[in-house]
């Protein structure tokens, strides 16, 4: 996970230091402190979440850093919307598709770093997309992330065709944010 100091956050966004550590004291601005030297720290996302809540531009070279685009494919609009809503909240930049073949669209122009999939969906299944995904080469090194009511069997069966994780529904919002953490750090690796 990718981490500011407190001087850097100053640079960026041409303030002085001591604001900066205003703004954690005050809570504007969530920050933990490292153990023994007690220097600031704050995690690239929630520098992004406050920049956006408070109407500040966001750096091009902090957005592409933190690759966060993340597409969320479920054909069922009130679990994408609720996907959508935790990601959002988190920092992250989200496309919706609804189904198999909008989310073969979008894959192609967004070139999302994880993509969240259901895997039972008319038309193009789940299988299909992460088939279609593995065999594309400009878009082969997307996380897929199985999100999906059906049994232990059928989500192992998507990890063997080439998902790199799943969740179960249902799922606590921390476990969904947790995956999704999880597989942004090993993108590099991947």
């Amino acid at each position: 996970m990718k981490t500011l100091t407190t001087g850097e956050i100053a640079k960026i966004c041409d303030v002085n230091l001591r604001t900066v550590i205003r703004w954690i004291e005050r809570g504007d601005l969530k920050g933990f402190k490292l153990p023994g030297r007690g220097n600031n720290r704050i995690t690239l996302h929630d520098f992004v979440n406050f920049l956006k809540l408070h109407d500040m531009p966001i750096p091009a070279e902090l957005i592409h850093d933190r690759d966060n685009h993340i597409l969320i494919v479920d054909d069922e609009v009130p679990f994408s919307k609720s996907i959508q809503r935790v990601l959002g909240g988190a920092g992250y930049t989200t496309t919706v598709a609804n189904d198999g073949f909008a989310a073969g669209s979008f894959l192609s122009s967004i070139k999302p770093a994880v993509m969240t999939l259901d895997l039972s969906m008319p038309g193009l299944d789940g299988y299909d997309v992460i088939r279609f995904v593995r065999h594309s080469e400009d878009i082969a090194a997307t996380k897929i992330l199985v999100v999906s009511a059906l049994n232990d069997q059928e989500l192992k069966r998507a990890v063997e065709y080439g998902a790199d994780a799943y969740l179960q529904k249902p799922y606590a919002n921390s476990e969904l944010l947790a995956a999704i953490e999880m597989l942004l750090d090993h993108k590099g690796a991947g």
